[in-house]
């Protein structure tokens, strides 16, 4: 079994040609690990625990620990030593990889309900905790700790839910690293697992058919969305949950980009869709409302020009920048696609 922690990532992931492909600077699309599943054997966990240069990702409930770097960025990465006096769950630590800095894990600790409360995090204080969407809304990490971040977050999330075997029902433990698990009865492996979305902007020549669900805040419009189905294509997913969901049938549907999304363990799978007709007829249960924006309407809104309520407040916004819905959304809106 090679040394992998102790070895230099493999050169299969070109920066240069990465930088152009869809997803390019997608948030939590960043990661650049050599991930080395197949190569581990079951002494690789604690090397890379104990190795001088290893950096961990510390998270609790749905929160990161973060230290603040400057003004607006922070920093998610500790020493084994900065994690001490957080009760950390070495046992339940996962590697995420190799960097040219050494490994890069992810470990559950435990955090005080007081600190993973959002309006008592202040960048200005040296360390904190932040929820994954704050974190990713306010851009505070580079576009590679996102990435690690988004896989951290996915692979704890899974295997927290993941302790007992499908097949039956026995206890499942942590094989390679955090790799898969495997059932101590039946010996059935486990892998992690992610689970995949479309989320379309379906556009009818100049104008585009947005929704909100019934959770959104008040005039928070998006893409629509749904799972995909066993046995399903994505372009087929993409007709069935618009028509599910608005009554709209679709004809062409392109690939756009993707996005991981640690919700817990998702990949948002964009796309653009044909409209075949206009009138719409919404599933009350699905979204509390479903419209045509206009593409002057939609630009409006994006540079904060659109329509207001009667406090001055913005009558429609969509979802943040970090997003890959606002991702389709302005691409349509400017033409891109």
């Amino acid at each position: 079994m090679p040394d992998i922690i102790n070895n230099p990532p493999r050169p299969f992931l070109d920066p240069d040609f990465m930088a152009s492909e869809p997803s390019a600077g997608m948030v939590f699309s960043g990661g650049r690990l050599d991930r080395l599943s197949e190569e581990r054997d079951e002494q690789t966990l604690t090397k890379a625990i104990h190795d001088e240069a290893a950096r961990f990702i510390a998270i609790d409930a749905g929160h990161v620990l973060l230290t603040r770097t400057g003004d607006d960025t922070a920093d998610c990465l500790f020493s084994y030593d900065g994690l001490t006096a957080l009760n950390p769950r070495f046992d339940r630590a996962v590697l995420l990889g190799t960097g040219p800095d050494g490994p890069r894990l992810a470990v559950p600790v435990a955090l005080s309900r007081d600190s993973l409360d959002e309006t008592k995090f202040d960048l200005a204080k040296p360390l904190g905790a932040m929820d994954f969407r704050t974190v990713a809304r306010k851009g505070v990490l580079t576009a590679e700790a996102y990435g690690d971040l988004c896989y951290g977050a996915a692979l704890l999330a899974w295997h927290a839910t993941a302790r007992f075997c499908a097949r039956c029902g026995g206890q499942t433990v942590m094989k390679q690293a955090g790799a898969k698990r495997q059932c101590v009865a039946c010996e059935r492996d486990h892998f992690p697992r992610t689970d995949a979305v479309v989320i379309m902007l379906i556009a009818d020549k100049d104008r585009c058919l947005l929704g909100r669900s019934h959770h959104f805040p008040p005039g928070m419009y998006s893409a629509l969305a749904g799972f995909i189905e066993p046995g399903e294509t994505m372009e087929m997913a993409v007709r069935r949950e618009t028509f599910e969901e608005s009554g709209i049938r679709v004809g062409e549907v392109r690939y756009h980009s993707t996005q991981p999304w640690p919700f817990p363990h998702t990949l948002m799978i964009g796309c653009m869709g044909e409209a075949l007709e206009s009138d719409i007829h919404r599933d009350e249960g699905e979204l509390d409302d479903c419209r045509w924006f206009t593409r002057d309407e939609v630009l409006a809104i994006l540079k904060g020009d659109g329509p207001v309520d009667g406090e001055g407040e913005p009558e429609f916004f969509f979802p943040p920048a970090m997003a890959i819905a606002n991702r389709l959304v302005t691409a349509w809106a400017e033409g891109e696609v």
